[in-house]
Parts: C-alpha cells; sequence; structure tokens
C-alpha cells in the first residue's frame, strides 16, 4: 500500500533540494475557511503559458533545435580569498515586526513556544555600505568572465571538497569520487540513552548527533563538514536541547569532533517567520576559510570557517552580543538575584544557572550597576576566562549577556551579518532558507519573502525577491522583485549560475512558479538585466491553498547540464502530492520564452495579457494559451505512456516535487514526492522526454540523488537509501539501506566518502579495509 500520510513538519529545501534544499521543510499551510481573494495582477507585463499538462507535447519544443553539445566553461583565473574586509560597521535600529504584517497567533499548546532569550534581540554589527575601493566593479560586457576561487568542472571531476549545495554554482551533485562503498549498516541506537551498538556497523567512520530534525545537506570543505539543523543536539551548554534554535554546526572531517555552532535564535514574530524546530533549512557556500549562509532570521550571514580556533575575532563584526543564562524574575530564584546584584552580589540560583551554562564562577566578581534595579556588569573569572558579563531585566527574565570572542571556541566566529528583513522590509512564510552560490565576487541570494500566516495576504510585495551582493563586504549590489503580487505561497529556492553562451547567467526560481534569469554581473544602479522569464505551469492551471489545486511552486534548484537548464515543480511537502512538470530549457533565447502566451479574445483580435496569480487564463472569460513562437522548451517530461497501453499509470506520472535533478552521461535522475525515481534522456527524442524508467520507492522522497562512482543514491521518508547502478538498464535498486531515521536530505559524496545526514544525525561512510 503507497504510503499517504505526511509526517508533521514543514519546509526545505534544500533543495537542496536543499535541494535543494532541497532541501526545505514547511508546515502549517492548510486552507482556512475563507475563500481566496482575486487574482493579483503583477506590475510586469508579458505573460507566458503552457499548454495541458495531459500529454508530452511536442508542440511545447523549442522552434530552433537543442543544442545538446557538451560545451564546457572557460576557466578562469582563482584569485586568492580576502582575509579581513575593511568595513564601516553601523549599528541599526532595533528590529521591529513589518508594519504591513499581522500578529503572529500564539503556538498551539501541543507545540513548543519559540524560545525567547533575552540575548537574541541583541542589536547585532551588520555590513554597512563599503568604501569605494572594496566595490565589485560590473561587467562591461555579456561576453565578460570573472575571476572565481574554483572552476566548477574541476571541482566536479576531482573528487575532493563538495564546498556547496550540488557541489558548484551548476548545481549537479555528480562529483567524481571513487571507490565508495556500495552497502553499510548503521549498527544500533539506544532510543533512551541514544548510545551506539557499533558491533554490527560496518563502512561507518564516525557519526555525529544533530537536532531533532535536519533538513540541511551537508558540504564538505577544508577539513570541516557543515551541516544546518536545529539544537535537539544540545551541543551548547548554555543552549541546552530543548531550546529551539536553527543551528549550523561544524564537524571535523577525519573523526566527526565538533567544532563549533552558530546559533539562531527563533524571532519574536513566531511560526509566520520563523516555524518551530525546523531549524537551518539550506546549506552553505564554502570558499577558502570564508562561509556564507542564510539563517533561519532572515540573515545572510559570512563567517570564519576556523571559528574562533584562530585566535583571532575576525570582524567587521567582532565582540557579537550572545545568550549566556536567564532567570525569570518573578520567580524566587528571580527575585533573590536582583536583591543581591543591588548589593553587589551574585546571588546562588545565578551562580548555579551560570554553572549550568558551561560559565562557572571562580573567585570574587566585581559588580556594578549601569542602570538602577535593572541593569549591571559582572567582571570576574566565568568558564575559567576572565571576562565582563552584561546581566539586565528584559521583559519577564532577568539575562546575562557576554560578547564572543576567542575563548568562545564552540561559538560561530562572523564576520558579516546583512539582516534581509530589517535592511529590505522581507517577510519569510515560515521560515527563511536559501543554499547561496557565488560568480567570482557576486554572491546570490533568494529572500524567501512570502505570505503571511493567513496564505491570503502578500505582507510585502514590494519587497526583493532575488539579490546579488558583495560576497566580500555584505554590501547589496542590486535586487529585484519581479514576482511581486504573484507569490503563490514562499519562496524557498536556491539559485544557480552557468556561463551559457559566453554569457553568465544567474538562475532564480520565484515563488510565482516562474525561472528567471539574469546576467550575473554588479547591475546598473541597484538593478539586474532580465535575459529571459519562462512559466513553469501551463496557462491553465490554478493555484488552491492547500495544494488542492495544479499550479504549482518551484522549490527545486535549477541545474545547468550540457548548457541546458533542468527544472521540475513542486509544492510545500504538506501540500501533498500532486501533479508535476519537469522541464529541459533553452537558456540562450531572450524575454517571455515561456510555452506558451495568455492571449485575451475579443471578436477577431487577440491581445496578451499580463500574469495573474490564481489562474493565468480562465476560459470562461474569454481567455486562451496560444503556442510562444519565443518558445525555449526543448521537451517536457509530465505524462508518458510508457507501456503504450494508451492509460497514465501512477508510475508513468511525474508528480510534484521539491528534489533537484542530477545528470551524467546524458542521463537525468529525479525523484518526485509521490515516491517515484525517475530515469530519463537527457537530450529528449524529437522535442519529447524520452522517459528509461520509473521505480516507485513505496515512500515520500524530498531529496535529491546522487550520482558518483558508477551508482546512484537516493534516501526517503521511511529513512532507505536505495542504491541504484549507474545507466538506463540498471532498474531495480541493488540494495536498500535503512538509516535509521527519516533522510529528508541529500546524500553527498567528497574524499572518497559517502556523507547522508537524517532526521537527527550525520553519517560518515567510507570502504573499510578488511
Amino acid at each position: 500500500m503507497r504510503k499517504q500520510e505526511l509526517s508533521a513538519f514543514s519546509m526545505i529545501l534544500a533543495a537542496f533540494c536543499l535541494g535543494t534544499l532541497t532541501t526545505v521543510a514547511f508546515s502549517g499551510c492548510k486552507p482556512p475557511t475563507a475563500v481566496p481573494p482575486a487574482a493579483a495582477t503583477s506590475n510586469t507585463s508579458g505573460s507566458n503559458t503552457t499548454g495541458s499538462n495531459t500529454t508530452t507535447s511536442a508542440r511545447w519544443a523549442s522552434n530552433t533545435t537543442a543544442n545538446t553539445t557538451v560545451a564546457a566553461e572557460t576557466p578562469v583565473a582563482e584569485v586568492p580569498m580576502p582575509v579581513k574586509p575593511a568595513v564601516e560597521v553601523v549599528e541599526p535600529a532595533a528590529a521591529e515586526p513589518i508594519a504591513s504584517e499581522p500578529a503572529a497567533s500564539e503556538p498551539a499548546a501541543s507545540e513548543p513556544a519559540a524560545s525567547e532569550p533575552a540575548a537574541s534581540e541583541p542589536v547585532a554589527k551588520v555590513a554597512a555600505k563599503p568604501t569605494s575601493d572594496a566595490k565589485v566593479e560590473n561587467q562591461a560586457s555579456a561576453t565578460t568572465l570573472v575571476a572565481e576561487v574554483s572552476d566548477p568542472n574541476e571541482v566536479m571531476a576531482s573528487g575532493k571538497d563538495w564546498p556547496q549545495w550540488g557541489g558548484t554554482r551548476l548545481r549537479n551533485n555528480t562529483p567524481g569520487v571513487t571507490g565508495l562503498p556500495r552497502t553499510w549498516n548503521i549498527g544500533k541506537f539506544d532510543r533512551r540513552s541514544g548510545e551506539w551498538d557499533n558491533s554490527n556497523a560496518e563502512n561507518i567512520v564516525w557519526y555525529a548527533n544533530l537536532g531533532s530534525q535536519t533538513y540541511g545537506n551537508p558540504v564538505v570543505a577544508g577539513g570541516r563538514v557543515f551541516v544546518g539543523t536545529n539544537n535537539g543536539a544540545g551541543h551548547l551548554k548554555r543552549y541546552p536541547s530543548q531550546v529551539d534554535l536553527g543551528c549550523l554546526l561544524a564537524f571535523n572531517e577525519a573523526d566527526g569532533e565538533f567544532l563549533w555552532q552558530h546559533s539562531s535564535e527563533k524571532l519574536i514574530t513566531g511560526r509566520v517567520h520563523d516555524w518551530p524546530l525546523q531549524g537551518i533549512c539550506c546549506a552553505p557556500l564554502v570558499e577558502g576559510n570564508r562561509l556564507w549562509f542564510v539563517t533561519s532570521r532572515g540573515e545572510v550571514r559570512c563567517l570564519d570557517v576556523e571559528g574562533y580556533y584562530d585566535g583571532e575575532d575576525d570582524g567587521p563584526v567582532t565582540g557579537e552580543t550572545a545568550f549566556v543564562a536567564e532567570l525569570m524574575l518573578a520567580s524566587d530564584a528571580g527575585k533573590a538575584a536582583v536583591a543581591a546584584l543591588g548589593e553587589g552580589k551574585l546571588s546562588d540560583g545565578l551562580v548555579e544557572a551560570l554553572q549550568t551554562a558551561g560559565e562557572a564562577v571562580s573567585g570574587d566578581v566585581k559588580i556594578e550597576t549601569v542602570n538602577e534595579g535593572a541593569g549591571w556588569v559582572a567582571s570576574g573569572n566565568f568558564g575559567g576566562v576572565d571576562r565582563t558579563f552584561e546581566l539586565k531585566k528584559a521583559g519577564p527574565r532577568l539575562s546575562v549577556l557576554k560578547s564572543l570572542g576567542i575563548h568562545d571556541k564552540r561559538d560561530a566566529d562572523t564576520i558579516w551579518i546583512y539582516n534581509m528583513m530589517q535592511e529590505l522590509g522581507t517577510s519569510q512564510h515560515n521560515m527563511c532558507s536559501c543554499s547561496v552560490t557565488s560568480y567570482g565576487d557576486y554572491l546570490f541570494v533568494n529572500t524567501s519573502n512570502g505570505l503571511d500566516e493567513s496564505h491570503l495576504n502578500l505582507p510585502a510585495p514590494d519587497a526583493p525577491t532575488f539579490l546579488c551582493m558583495n560576497k566580500n563586504t555584505g554590501e547589496l549590489l542590486w535586487q529585484d522583485s519581479s514576482p511581486g503580487s504573484n507569490i503563490l505561497h514562499g519562496q524557498w529556492s536556491s539559485p544557480t549560475v552557468a556561463v551559457l553562451g559566453g554569457v553568465p547567467q544567474v538562475l532564480f526560481c520565484g515563488g510565482d512558479g516562474w525561472l528567471y534569469s539574469f546576467k550575473a554581473d554588479g547591475g546598473v544602479e541597484g538593478k539586474p538585466e532580465l535575459l529571459w522569464k519562462f512559466d513553469c505551469n501551463p496557462k491553465e492551471s490554478k493555484w488552491v491553498i492547500g495544494g488542492e489545486g495544479t499550479r504549482n511552486n518551484l522549490i527545486a534548484t535549477p541545474v545547468v547540464y550540457n548548457d541546458l537548464v533542468y527544472i521540475a515543480v513542486g509544492q510545500d511537502p504538506e501540500h501533498g502530492e500532486g501533479e508535476g512538470h519537469f522541464w529541459c530549457i533553452d537558456p540562450n533565447k531572450r524575454g517571455n520564452v515561456s510555452p506558451q502566451l495568455a492571449m485575451k479574445v475579443e471578436g477577431d483580435s487577440r491581445t496578451e495579457i499580463p500574469h495573474k496569480r490564481i489562474q493565468a487564463v480562465e476560459p470562461e472569460k474569454g481567455e486562451i494559451a496560444v503556442d510562444n513562437p519565443n518558445s525555449a522548451v526543448v521537451w517536457h517530461y509530465s505524462l508518458s505512456d510508457n507501456n503504450d497501453d494508451g492509460e497514465i499509470d501512477f508510475e508513468e506520472e511525474m508528480h510534484r516535487t521539491i528534489g533537484t535533478c542530477a545528470i551524467k552521461d546524458d542521463v537525468i535522475y529525479v525523484a518526485d514526492f509521490s515516491g517515484l525515481l525517475h530515469c530519463l534522456d537527457a537530450r529528449g527524442e524529437n522535442g519529447q522526454a524520452k522517459v528509461h524508467f520509473t521505480y516507485d520507492m513505496f515512500a515520500q522522497s524530498w531529496g535529491s540523488p546522487l550520482i558518483s562512482d558508477g551508482h546512484v543514491y537516493v534516501g526517503d521518508e521511511d529513512g532507505d537509501v536505495a542504491i541504484f547502478q549507474f545507466g538506463p538498464q540498471y532498474n531495480e535498486p541493488m540494495e536498500e539501506i535503512n538509516m535509521g531515521s527519516s533522510v529528508y536530505s541529500t546524500p553527498i559524496a567528497a574524499n572518497g566518502r559517502i556523507y547522508i545526514s537524517t532526521k537527527d544525525k550525520l553519517f560518515a561512510i567510507e570502504k573499510q579495509s578488511q
């Protein structure tokens, strides 16, 4: 029997589908009783349309022959990473909820309330506009390429580090690693104590505890493994496991030793922006000694991969304020602590709280009053370090704060911060998740701007969706809000960058279901150059709240292979299964390159109509979809009668997916949310999709396939990883291995190992000598 029931959780990613996320997790998206308002109209003209999704249609094929010749990207010179960008730092105003957005509702009693340690709202220093010598020069022409740290093709072929989601900015999860194991056994874990019985374990080099829910994909770079999760593991004493956080964890690649953690405390606005327990759902980008990622608080952060182990507090952000401990003011311990501070002492209860947080008090402590009855400074030896703590009343709590520095080895060292909610007025739906990528000094980010909790209102329709930043300084170079008021739900996809036809292009998936291509440069006067756009949904498809409709989002990440672009549609996993579409697109056309155009018919005249959010073409209003002479479709896959029986079986349909495809030697593997693994020909056949096989995993798949060392690895919600021999003739797995808990992420391979993050653990898997 097929599984129809979703596990409780939320987004994804990435995509990673991370693929992204895929792997992004979503939640809280059931339809309200209210009827959706009329479709909003975008301020962008020139709508596109796809025809019926009931066939694999040759008429959607591009009017020009697809270029299937392998065209490797032009190698570019390697440039060193700057160590310390010189940037002026400013203090931002205190964060305020977006004015147009309704107050977040209180969490249900059965859900964990968002943790709000008083330190979670410290005013962090952010990257200001850099001086002129720090600016990235704009590209002078379409054929101008930029210097990069590494060439994507070399990274994929090397079999070494896998430093971002999909390994490179092309996002194709096909590392050239060899000698990978075909089988393994994780052993057994005691459900109560967590103790590992490895007596029957096989090919497991190490494992590390993650949070209670993990949707982020691991990356490997510079001898470290990084993965996003929540705080269920409680790696930091000052944040016990019951405190909900978004966590980016760093482990030693050799033995899995925990190194440091970046902690994102929950937003005070609650689940509308920061859904409980979802953690960090994206994968970071690592180049040299720098790391970039998007936090659950709607920030873009640059970190030092060495943390404080290098003995430096790298800036411009230095001495970042961090939470240590707290007491409730109304409690006996809280009252006693305030009274003692007034007398210049630390109470026994406060000393105990500091010890629990790993900051045991040693010797005398000097107390100074900075705000009578409300604020104090304590100087002394805490946790074996001579330092100063700040104590203050914050709401119902007495909070203890510290400034992070070189003695805080288990904390992350932040270089710069860009708060998108504060600076741009974005309003993410449930979470912010994007696995960023770069091209030269350009950093590309999707803001996750989306609907509010009602799923009817878009609080910030004019806020940007797509960003280009200077990765060294955090300066915003350009922004774009093309999806505008047509955003369907949230925006959790990740960008892709490729040099296509000699032009560097950055591909962004919009929350309106369109794929956008911009020139991957610094823009002009804060605006990018739009190259082309493509509607990935049929024009007559309709968006219905809760997933009952046929119009879909884009959560997967575009993949570039042989100068063509591949992308699939899907929805928040909580919306359930539904019809999907998989596209192969020629990126060398310009303008509106959708399969079809939306037209209004009035007598003998046809007038192109702007795109509409709910339904692009409403036949009952005299609207039709016509073939676009400028279509960039190479081929399209939705339904395929593979057995020629005149009927479409379940296994002959592409369903919704949040997963990203992987492509090697013209063979595509992509998993959908209904549990099917599809194997396709990347070239298509006569303008149509060519299906090699589909395989039913009998469990939903959130992640993306890994193709490496002649095999294909793909995980599912049951915790099984299916292993196929690579090639269209191998339509049954040679092995299925259970990982002990759900695999919402994507397996990766680097330096002779496979890395798989399950719901609560990270495994390093390597073929062991007998």
